[in-house]
């Protein structure tokens, strides 16, 4: 079918990521007849080079440090080395399971899947090695590749983006990590798991610095008590090599040296030469403009995921693929709101958080309409039991709905499901306060914190 240009699908998707994916399974499920061509792996960077493998990675460390500190919980076990090749089988073990399941999810929906590079060649077609495949609509989803400056060379052994550090055959004696954003930490946390020596480089003046100030504050708190370096405020300026390693100089003279330095800036999307801009879609910086129903300015053409100027997030990619189709299918479609999205950084301690922060609901509702309360994870039963510490924050406006909610701390993750819901229902703090929380569990820590902002708290101070 795919071969013969009479054939016209409902739906053609170029790329077979998050986005791709998930708008191909929802188009097929409501009837679509759907082509969807990937250069690589179905599943694309989520699964075989960001989310599942780097998480993966994380674990493998937590249960490294689990190990060296088993005695504080009256077990006797020792920590004999990171094996890497072991690591390495177990992530990939993961993956190939969920990428199994991919492709037979993506074979039982009738999806017409098509290995090759494509090429946008018209506003309703695109080529794939030679081949026109032609649709009523095309929806691009090329994703993103990791970024790099000006002047600074990636050579995969010294100095290494995110997908050589999912593979590196060891681990480093030290590295330096420039960018300390989502991705610069998570690998600084699992590498100092693996024995690393790390220091982070973030130009801004708090590590993860699209966060709420506090939670930025309480994550630098937990590196330097787990002895992860960072130097903050100050912008890379270059990067030399040295006989054994990496020297890295930054904008006020002060320099670092390492074995490997891992540049964690960001990821910039595919776009380049694949014929967006000769079929008239506009662009700017590489990304795909879209409207709030990711519509290009072309008619027969949606754009999704790392490709679009949104939260650069797997499941953002999934949303936006979900509302594409089902918009394609004659259904009503309702905007992102990608405030209600929520975010989460897998790191020790994690930090995870859904709304806007403090400083943003300022700015929104005026200094004076916003209430914010702090609750300690030291009065959670379930956290204490676990050895970990932190907050949950909230944010509200006064005698209104709470509009922020910030957390870090181990396992936080797991209760950004709950925070979702009070976001994007614009619960008001009693509302949730007369909701049960199990105990003992760190979900209680956030029932807990809305009992305490409806003005009746239970294990938390006046």
């Amino acid at each position: 079918m795919a071969n013969d240009a009479s054939t016209v699908f409902d739906l053609v998707i170029l790329g077979g990521g998050s986005g791709g994916y998930a708008a191909a399974l929802r188009g097929a499920q409501l009837g679509l007849d759907v082509a969807l061509i990937e250069k690589n792996k179905l599943g694309g960077t989520c699964l075989h080079n960001g989310c599942i493998p780097t998480k993966a990675l994380l674990h493998a460390g937590e249960v490294a440090d689990q190990a060296r500190e088993a005695e504080q919980f009256g077990v006797r076990a020792s920590f004999e080395g990171i094996d890497v090749k072991g690591v390495h089988k177990y992530k990939d073990d993961v993956i190939a399971g969920l990428y199994k399941g991919l492709q037979g999810l993506v074979a039982s929906r009738k999806v017409t899947y098509i290995e090759g590079t494509g090429h946008l060649s018209s506003p309703t077609s695109v080529d794939v090695d030679g081949r026109r495949v032609q649709g009523r609509h095309v929806l691009l989803a090329t994703g993103s590749v990791p970024k790099s400056l000006p002047g600074l060379e990636i050579d995969g052994n010294r100095i290494i983006t995110s997908d050589h550090a999912l593979t590196l055959d060891r681990v480093p004696e030290s590295a330096i990590i420039l960018g300390g954003g989502v991705i610069g930490v998570e690998f600084a946390s699992a590498w100092k798991s693996f024995g690393t020596d790390v220091t982070v480089i973030e130009g801004m003046k708090h590590l993860v610095p699209v966060e709420d100030e506090n939670s930025s504050k309480l994550l630098e708190r937990a590196f330097r008590k787990r002895g992860i370096k960072f130097n903050l405020g100050t912008f890379f300026q270059s990067a030399e090599y040295t006989d054994n390693g990496v020297k890295v100089t930054l904008a006020d003279g002060k320099t670092f040296e390492a074995e490997v330095l891992l540049v964690a800036i960001g990821r910039g999307p595919v776009s380049a030469g694949l014929g967006y801009e000769e079929q008239g879609v506009a662009m700017d910086r590489g990304y795909v403009l879209v409207d709030e129903y990711m519509r290009t300015n072309v008619e027969t053409i949606s754009a999704v995921g790392d490709l679009v100027p949104t939260l650069q997030l797997a499941h953002v990619g999934f949303a936006e693929g979900i509302l594409v189709a089902e918009r394609l299918a004659g259904l009503k479609t309702v905007p992102i709101d990608y405030d209600g999205v929520p975010r989460v950084t897998y790191c020790h301690p994690e930090v995870a958080s859904v709304g806007i922060t403090e400083a943003k609901a300022k700015e929104i509702y005026g200094a004076d309409k916003v209430v914010a309360l702090k609750y300690n994870l030291a009065g959670n039963g379930k956290s204490k039991i676990l050895k970990t510490a932190g907050e949950i924050k909230l944010v509200q406006v006064k005698d209104g709905a709470v509009v922020g909610v910030h957390m870090v701390g181990d396992r936080m993750g797991e209760q950004v499901g709950e925070a979702q819901l009070i976001y994007n229902w614009e619960a008001l703090p009693a509302e949730v306060a007369q909701l049960i929380h199990a105990h003992p569990t760190q979900n209680e820590a956030l029932g807990e914190a809305h009992l305490a902002l409806a003005g009746k708290p239970l294990h938390s101070h006046d």
